[in-house]
């Protein structure tokens, strides 16, 4: 248990290499970012054409459950236009994505990744930056010089078209699968804990299912909190963002000597719906930091 609980600090601790902000903001050259003049408000437009209408009755439905949710169309609307108003462009911006690993959690990402070109992942598992400090360098030191990053992170959940919590309609699949598969598989690891029964074993901690391990830990403290929630399902991203908010801050206050002009931070609860409607995202957290890593404005009540 001390082995792994150090191993997951490990993985979060500094790397000398983009630590100094003389490193992190050296010229570089790449083709993730999009080039040209088109705006980002533009571009949003042409996101959507062809995806499915919005749905006035599943609407309802998903912020009867979810307060605050609103649908990708909308979210990604109002955070480019906010963000053009401070100066960010698809030609001067690196977007990074904390998401999880299932491809439901793509949708979002290539939303923005038409807007803004390629993203650089730091997510895993549950939406964890496992990518950690090393990989938040990493990526500072690809914004354009004299440029900006938007980074988008959170977990994920789903809901079916009958409301169901944590499950969610897969294109081509007629079983309606578990959404977020890590997140639950978690949750239930922690319940066999606080209800009794099960051990913390080593197989658990191996190597061969690291990030698994490591979500499982992380959720630990919110044992209580799930326990008493009305609805396990409906509380469990909110407990992993929680958590995940954390740790991605602080992975930015230790390398924010990379930061360029300025940073971006939108967090939130990704909801992932069937093939035939659009998916959902509650946002939590909006933050826009300057050039030296200090929080500047609170851009939250701009989209909400």
């Amino acid at each position: 248990m001390k082995f792994f609980v150090a191993s997951v600090a490990l993985l979060f601790s500094a790397a000398e290499a983009f630590h100094t902000a003389p490193i992190g903001r050296t010229s570089t050259r790449t083709n993730m970012i999009v080039k040209g003049d088109e705006k980002g408000s533009e571009k949003v437009a042409k996101v959507f054409e062809g995806k499915p209408a919005e749905n006035s009755e599943f609407d309802a439905l998903v912020k009867a459950n979810f307060p605050g949710a609103m649908s990708n169309k909308e979210l990604e609307t109002k955070v480019v236009s906010v963000l053009e108003g401070k100066g960010f462009k698809p030609s001067n911006t690196l977007l990074a994505t904390s998401l999880c690993a299932d491809e439901l959690a793509r949708v979002l990402e290539d939303d923005f990744v038409k807007v803004y070109g390629n993203n650089f992942n730091l997510g895993g598992l549950s939406g964890f930056p496992f990518a950690g400090n090393t990989g938040f360098g990493a990526m500072a030191a690809h914004v354009p010089d004299d440029g900006y990053c938007l980074l988008v992170h959170g977990p994920h959940v789903g809901i079916t078209k009958d409301g169901l919590i944590g499950k969610v309609e897969r294109p081509g699949i007629a079983l309606v699968d578990n959404c977020c598969g890590s997140a639950i598989a978690a949750s239930n690891y922690l319940k066999g804990i606080t209800d009794g029964g099960a051990k913390i074993t080593t197989k658990l901690q191996s190597f061969s299912d690291f990030q698994q391990g490591a979500v499982q830990e992380l959720i630990l403290p919110f044992g209580k909190r799930l326990g008493e929630a009305e609805n396990r399902m409906k509380e469990l991203p909110y407990a992993l963002y929680d958590s995940q908010d954390i740790l991605v801050r602080d992975i930015i206050n230790t390398g924010k000597g990379g930061i360029k002009k300025g940073l971006a931070l939108l967090g939130g609860i990704q909801i992932n719906t069937g093939p035939d409607t659009l998916d959902y995202f509650h946002p939590l957290r909006f933050d826009l930091y300057d050039e030296n890593g200090k929080v500047v404005d609170d851009l939250l009540p701009l989209i909400v």
